[in-house]
């Protein structure tokens, strides 16, 4: 039996894109717990406390750039000094406005993100990411 998604983390400090991909993520399908960070710091907070309790831990986590205090990269150098066992449980995939080839190869080389992707986040997109990271569990 092939896994599925059950829970998403969107990390963005925009709220009205935040609210966007929940709906976005609801009308593909309506049973994913969506957790919604306006902040990486608030994000990393939360993984951490949340650490091996399953039922809160996002299976994806979609991963702004530009955001204050905090930025995706900035988060995801503090993200890797998370102990292995807990990084290895999420696929990190960029979710940003940006289609510069700069970010888009520092993500490509980054070693913890799965994918870049440009927003908006779409039906197609989230098939496209459980059909490649969770195999033919579509919903």
């Amino acid at each position: 039996m092939n896994k599925k998604i059950n829970s998403i983390m969107l990390v963005d400090d925009n709220p009205h894109d935040n609210f966007f991909h929940e709906r976005a993520i609801l009308q593909y399908n309506p049973a994913i717990k969506v957790f919604k960070m306006e902040s990486a710091m608030d994000a990393l907070d939360y993984l951490k406390t949340h650490s091996g309790d399953t039922q809160l831990e996002p299976d994806i986590i979609f991963l702004d750039i530009n955001m204050p205090y905090m930025n995706g990269w900035e988060f995801l150098e503090e993200y890797k000094k998370l102990d292995e066992r807990l990084q290895k449980r999420f696929i990190i995939v960029m979710l940003s406005t940006s289609e510069h080839p700069s970010e888009k190869e520092m993500a490509a080389n980054h070693g913890v993100i799965a994918d870049f992707i440009t927003k908006p986040l779409t039906k197609e997109i989230l098939e496209g990411i459980e059909s490649r990271f969770f195999g033919d569990a579509l919903t």
